[in-house]
């Protein structure tokens, strides 16, 4: 199950995870978000213990996606540390985002 970022629960989540952490940045309104979706929940059941992926909604945590300058969704950050270390724009295949994740552990 992927997680669900927010404004709220971004730094704890997020900027002091021990686990590096993917973000999916969407909205509803977006075509190729939808088509993402399902790989991002397919990726956080993969990598479950591993990695911590979710989605964070552009729409209702704008100070986020603000802080990150979110200009095209889907946006991925890859996240270690606290810090961003991959960016991913557009949708893109699992393999290679998976392939991402990987370098990234």
């Amino acid at each position: 199950m992927a997680y669900k970022f927010t404004d709220n629960n971004f730094e704890e989540d997020v900027l002091q995870s021990q686990m590096p952490v993917v973000i999916d940045f969407y909205a509803d309104w977006c075509g190729p978000c939808k088509m993402m979706s399902p790989v991002i929940d397919e990726l956080a059941s993969d990598y479950e213990g591993k990695v911590k992926i979710g989605k964070l909604n552009t729409d209702e945590n704008r100070s986020i996606a603000t802080k990150y300058n979110i200009m095209s969704i889907p946006t991925i950050l890859l996240m270690k540390n606290g810090q961003v270390v991959d960016t991913v724009v557009g949708a893109m295949p699992k393999t290679a985002l998976q392939d991402k994740i990987d370098r990234m552990l």
